[in-house]
């Protein structure tokens, strides 16, 4: 089992937009290539949304990852996610306890 940390900052004024779009469409494309989202949160304020998605195999999170953005739920997204983020950090983590 492998968990990444996902950090964004939400350019201001798009954060309600993008929560749409990862509700209404980044979960499912997500759950349809073996991950899941153990949670989600937004800071005070509302500048930085950050979420810790999960893969549990079959295969390497890196091979997931690969296959969901190459994938036609990907491609079929209303917005790019990209339009709404500012900077992004990434951290894969394993458990120790």
């Amino acid at each position: 089992m492998t968990d990444q940390l996902r950090i964004y900052r939400i350019k201001p004024g798009t954060m309600d937009a993008y929560l749409a779009l990862w509700r209404d469409h980044l979960l499912a494309a997500r759950e349809a290539y073996g991950f899941s989202v153990v949670n989600a949160w937004v800071t005070a304020g509302g500048a930085e949304f950050a979420w810790v998605v999960r893969h549990e195999g079959p295969g390497t999170f890196e091979e997931a990852d690969k296959r969901y953005y190459d994938s036609p739920e990907r491609a079929a997204l209303p917005t790019s996610p990209a339009e709404y983020i500012e900077h992004m950090e990434l951290r894969l983590m394993e458990p120790v306890a």
